[in-house]
């Protein structure tokens, strides 16, 4: 899919489920990593990573364009446009879309824990997707000191 039939498959649902004109571009952006997609406040544009349209197909892509169609149509109009305001979330039920999308759920469950410390004193060992620097941080039960395992 191309950035332009994205685009103009935005218009399309748009005018299908908000019955409202979508006159900005959508777009493929491969440097999200995180999320499925996203509106842009400064330019009115909606962009969309790629991978959960490699990774789960076309209905994935309707899915997170319905989810940033709600931030688009509700800033415009000035009304309450985030995640956690009552409009949103009533607009995102009504046109049947969906909070988090699936990619940024597995790119969760993907993340592991790298990095294993235990402390010198309790014993109690826990693990970190970061490194710690161990001359600055203490065990948080006894404040005795860490070592990386």
């Amino acid at each position: 899919m191309t950035d332009e039939e994205l685009t103009a498959l935005t218009q399309e649902i748009s005018a299908e489920k908000f019955q409202k004109l979508f006159k900005h571009r959508a777009s493929f952006n491969q440097r999200l990593r995180t999320t499925g997609g996203r509106y842009m406040l400064s330019t009115g544009n909606i962009e969309v990573n790629p991978r959960s349209m490699n990774d789960y197909g076309r209905q994935e892509v309707i899915d997170i364009v319905k989810h940033e169609l709600c931030h688009y149509h509700l800033h415009l109009e000035g009304k309450g446009y985030k995640h956690q305001d009552g409009e949103f979330q009533e607009l995102l039920k009504r046109v049947k879309g969906t909070m988090h999308c699936r990619s940024l759920e597995q790119y969760r469950l993907k993340q592991k824990k790298r990095y294993q410390y235990a402390c010198k004193s309790c014993q109690i060992s826990f693990k970190r997707t970061r490194q710690l620097d161990t001359r600055k941080y203490v065990c948080a039960a006894c404040k005795g000191t860490l070592k990386k395992i």
